[in-house]
């Protein structure tokens, strides 16, 4: 029998995303952020996360996609990854989805550039691929550069 796994899955532009649950500290609605001077333009800002200070990364310049929409409010996936909490924004949240192993697909070789790099794979859903982040990879600016 093949494994479970949980994601939590959420949107930017028209791609369906997700990160295991068990590394998603929590959802929240936009939260405002200090802008950190001279940073990499992915970086949001820092937010202050009832007394933890959390990076914001946006997903959209991440991915080198249009700039979201004026007056449209990002959601923040807040994250765990090896240096502490990181918060993801996306454009909207998805819902937390069950997939077997069984349904794990390497990335497609239609993924170009630097975000082939941030995907460790898909999962075939019904009328749609989840692509699966490593957070690692999405966070490490410096291959980027």
């Amino acid at each position: 029998m093949s494994e479970v796994k949980q994601f939590c899955t959420f949107y930017v532009d028209q791609g369906l995303y997700g990160v295991e649950v068990l590394k998603v500290q929590e959802v929240i609605q936009f939260h405002e952020t200090t802008e950190i001077p001279l940073a990499d333009p992915v970086i949001r800002g820092l937010m202050n996360l009832r007394g933890s200070i959390v990076s914001s990364i946006d997903l959209r310049r991440r991915f080198g996609l249009a700039p979201r929409q004026n007056g449209v409010e990002p959601t923040n996936v807040v994250t765990q990854s090896g240096s502490g909490l990181v918060s993801f924004e996306v454009d909207r949240i998805g819902d937390v989805v069950e997939v077997t192993e069984a349904h794990f697909e390497p990335v497609p070789g239609t993924l170009d550039g630097e975000i082939r790099r941030m995907i460790e794979g898909v999962y075939k859903l019904e009328g749609e691929l989840l692509l699966i982040l490593n957070i690692e990879r999405v966070l490490d600016l410096a291959v980027a550069a």
